[in-house]
C-alpha cells in the first residue's frame, strides 16, 4: 500500500522536532580513530542503562565505527557547529587537527563537548533503512554544563534562554539614539505623505527596525524589533561605501540565481551606488513577504522561516531599481536612503513604505528629494552628537 505523503513530506513534518546532534566515536578494528554525525540519539532505559543511535545502513562511517569494541557518545555544545561539520564531511581524516583524549574505554572523547557517554555494543536491531544501535553505558560525564547543538527544520541553531539573551547589540543602540533625536522630522515625513516610516540599520547579517511612523491607511504590521535577513536584492543601500568582497559576499546570498539575475543585481548595485538611494516597487507578494518578516523576527529567525523569506526576497530582484522616466506611473513598495554616517558608524537607513499606488514619476521624484532631505538631517544631528561615541560595546 502506498503512503498518502511523500519523503519530503515526512522529513519536513519530522523536522518541526528539534534533535540534540552528537559525534559517536571509536578506535575501529585497524587502531585508528573512527567517528560520525548523528541526530538520532536517545536514552531507552535506565535498568539495564542503555542509549541508542540510529545510523544508515549504508553509512561507510557506520561500517568502521562498528568493527571498535566500545563508542562514546559526545553531546556538541551550541559552538561547536565547526566541528559538527568537519564529522559529517567527506573528508579523508576527520580527526585531523582535532582535540581528543580517551575515555576510560579508549574512545575518542572531544575537549569542550558538553558531555560523553561511552558505551559497549549491547545489540543492533533493523530498523528499515536504518540500524538501531544499542549501547550498554560503561562510563559519562558532563564536561561542560553550556548550551547544546540543535538541529531543527534543517539548520543547525540553538537554545536561547530569555535570561542569556541580550536585548540588543552596539549597532542597535547608535541606531536607535539617532533615531530618536530625528523622531520629529520622521514623523513629520510620514504624516506629510501618509506613509509609512522606519529607521533600520544593518547588525550582522540581518537589518532591524529600531523606529517606525505609520501614518498610511494601509497598516504593515511591521514594528520596532523587526528583522529581515540582509540578502540580496534586499540591503543594497548599506553597499555603497563598501569593499568589494564585502559587495561580493551580498551578491553571494542570492543563492540559486542564474547568471543572468546576478548581472542584473549588479548593475541594480551599481544604480544604487550611483544615486544614492534604492526603490522597489510593489506585487502581490509583498504582503506575503511582509508576513513572512513578521514569522521570522517572532520565531527567532527559524530555519523555515528563513529559508522562506530568503526566497520571497530572491523573487523580488526585478522590482529593484526601476527607471523612473517621465509621463510613467509607479506603485512603489518603498524608498530607502542611506544615512550620511561619521567613519565606522554602524550603518542606518531611512524607508519610506505604504506609499499611495499609481503615482505620477513628478511625485515619485518628490518622495525621494523629501527622504533624501530628512535623511540628510539625521547624518549631521550624528556628526554633530555623541550618539555614535557614545554606544557601549556588549
Amino acid at each position: 500500500m502506498s503512503s498518502p505523503f511523500t519523503s519530503a513530506e515526512f522529513r519536513e513534518t519530522l523536522g518541526h522536532y528539534p534533535t540534540g546532534v552528537a559525534v559517536v566515536t571509536g578506535i575501529a578494528s585497524d587502531g585508528t580513530p573512527a567517528g560520525m554525525v548523528v541526530g538520532s540519539f536517545t536514552s531507552v532505559s535506565l535498568d539495564p542503562p542503555l542509549v541508542a543511535f540510529l545510523p544508515t545502513k549504508d553509512s561507510g562511517s557506520w561500517a568502521r565505527l562498528s568493527t571498535a569494541e566500545r563508542f562514546c557518545v559526545n553531546v556538541l555544545a551550541a559552538d561547536q557547529e565547526d566541528l559538527c561539520r568537519r564529522f559529517a564531511s567527506r573528508i579523508p581524516d576527520k580527526f585531523d587537527g582535532v582535540a581528543w583524549t580517551p575515555a576510560p574505554g579508549g574512545s575518542p572523547v572531544f575537549e569542550e563537548s558538553v558531555a560523553w557517554i561511552e558505551c559497549s555494543h549491547h545489540d543492533v536491531v533493523d530498523g528499515g533503512d536504518h540500524w538501531i544501535v544499542l549501547g550498554r553505558v560503561t562510563d559519562l560525564k558532563v564536561s561542560r554544563p553550556a548550551l547544546p547543538l540543535l538541529f531543527f527544520q534543517g539548520g543547525y541553531g540553538r537554545f536561547s534562554p530569555p535570561s542569556l539573551v541580550a536585548p540588543t547589540s552596539p549597532e542597535i543602540i547608535t541606531a536607535v539614539r539617532l533615531a530618536e533625536l530625528a523622531r520629529d522630522r520622521i514623523e513629520t515625513l510620514a504624516l506629510t505623505h501618509g506613509a509609512d516610516c522606519s529607521v533600520l540599520t544593518k547588525s550582522g547579517n540581518e537589518v532591524c527596525f529600531v523606529l517606525t511612523a505609520n501614518h498610511s491607511p494601509v497598516t504593515s504590521g511591521i514594528s520596532v524589533g523587526h528583522r529581515m535577513p540582509l540578502v540580496a536584492p534586499l540591503g543594497a543601500v548599506y553597499l555603497t561605501d563598501s569593499d568589494g568582497p564585502e559587495a561580493e559576499a551580498w551578491l553571494a546570498s542570492a543563492s540559486g540565481q542564474d547568471e543572468e539575475t546576478l548581472a542584473l543585481l549588479r548593475r541594480n548595485l551599481e544604480t544604487v551606488v550611483e544615486r544614492g538611494y534604492s526603490l522597489s516597487l510593489t506585487s502581490p507578494e509583498s504582503t506575503e513577504r511582509m508576513s513572512v518578516i513578521r514569522e521570522y523576527s517572532s520565531g527567532g529567525g527559524l530555519p523555515q522561516h528563513a529559508r522562506t523569506l530568503k526566497s520571497l526576497i530572491a523573487d523580488t530582484t526585478r522590482l529593484y531599481e526601476p527607471e523612473i522616466t517621465d509621463g510613467e506611473r509607479y506603485s512603489l513598495h518603498s524608498i530607502v536612503v542611506r544615512v550620511p554616517q561619521p567613519a565606522g558608524a554602524p550603518p542606518i537607513a531611512l524607508r519610506m513604505g505604504e506609499l499611495p499606488a499609481d503615482a505620477d514619476a513628478s511625485v515619485v521624484r518628490q518622495w525621494v528629494a523629501d527622504v533624501q532631505e530628512v535623511a540628510t538631517y539625521a547624518g549631521e544631528l550624528a556628526a554633530s552628537t555623541s550618539c555614535v561615541e557614545a554606544a557601549p560595546a556588549l
